[in-house]
This record gives C-alpha cells, structure tokens and sequence, in this order.
C-alpha cells in the first residue's frame, strides 16, 4: 500500500487522546509542541497526562468524543482503539493507532528535529523499530548545523522566487550555496 506522507499544521486545532497511560503520555508531549489543544479521555488517567491545558475526560470514550476533532491518537487497547477508528472513520477524522496497524489510518514513523528541519521515516506501521533505527543513522548524518542550510534556503528561495527562476533550476542553486557556506568556514 502506498501511503501519502504529510506534515500535519495542529496550532491551535483540537486534537483526541484515546488512553490514559504510558503509552498515551509518550504522545501527549508532542501534540503539545505542535500546539494541538488536547482532549485525553480514558477511564483512569495517569498523573503525567494532567497538565495546564489539557482537557481531561476521565471515562469510557464515545463516539461523540471525535466530534469538531482534527486528528485522534488511540492510545488504548485494541478494543477501544477499533471503536475509536470506526467512529473516526464515520466522521471523517484520520486515527494513528498506536501499535495497532488495523485500527489506523495514520502512521507515524522515526521523526528526526533538527532546528526547524524535520524528517520522518514510516514503515506504513510494519516495523516502528526499524524507523527508529533508521531515524539514529539519518541523525549521524545529518549535520548539527542543518537550521543555517535552512535559512540560506528560506533566503535564496525568497530571491528566486522575485526573479522567476524556473524550480528545477533552483536545487544545484542552493547545492551551489551550501558548499559556499562551507567554503566560507574552511
């Protein structure tokens, strides 16, 4: 199965937590970096998953859960994760199961921050831990100074896209820029 790799834009969007423990806590900091506004329901909840801003819901999850989100994380056994993605699916919400691959409809993968530079590596859910793999060997790689390529980048593009240069022109431009930047240090 092909999958479509996106970003997802959460600031300020609502966002559904499905679980109240270890599992679910390892997500919640991340969907509070993006500044997804939190909803967390689950029968018990641990104390890590009660922070300023959160909206808790300490019971069973229903349907109704899912309505006006944009995203849910189903954190939770199996059981609930399937009641979770067949009620996403009727309201047309996209579901990352969390090591359910047939309760989701979103994958995540091996994410990799460098500044304002982000790579993730998906498996369609297959094998988490060789994302995981992977996304320590792309972090050897990658250089710890990859935020300056992204602000000769972000500057270049804005001086090319004024000058009308033509997008596949622009790559070995920027390649040109970058061994410039090194060539400036060296």
């Amino acid at each position: 199965m092909e999958l479509y790799p996106v970003f997802l834009h959460l600031r300020g969007r609502p966002v559904l937590l499905v679980g109240g423990g270890k599992v679910a806590a390892a997500k919640l900091a991340s969907l509070l970096a993006s500044g997804a506004r939190v909803t967390v329901v689950a029968p018990r909840i641990l104390a890590s998953l009660r922070q300023p801003g959160v909206e808790l819901r300490e019971r069973e999850f229903t349907a109704a859960d899912l309505d006006d989100m944009w995203w849910a994380v189903a954190a939770a056994p199996p059981e609930i994760n399937r009641a979770v993605a067949l009620a996403a699916e009727e309201r047309r919400v996209f579901v990352n199961a969390v090591d359910d691959t047939a309760s989701a409809t979103a994958y995540l993968g091996g994410v990799l921050r460098k500044g304002s530079v982000t790579a993730a590596i998906s498996t369609a859910g297959r094998a988490p831990a060789l994302s995981g793999l992977l996304r320590e060997a792309l972090d050897a790689l990658i250089p710890e100074d990859l935020e300056s390529w992204a602000e000769v980048a972000q500057r270049l593009r804005s001086h090319w896209k004024a000058e009308a240069v033509p997008l596949p022109r622009r790559r070995p431009l920027l390649l040109r820029a970058l061994n410039d930047l090194y060539g400036e240090a060296v």
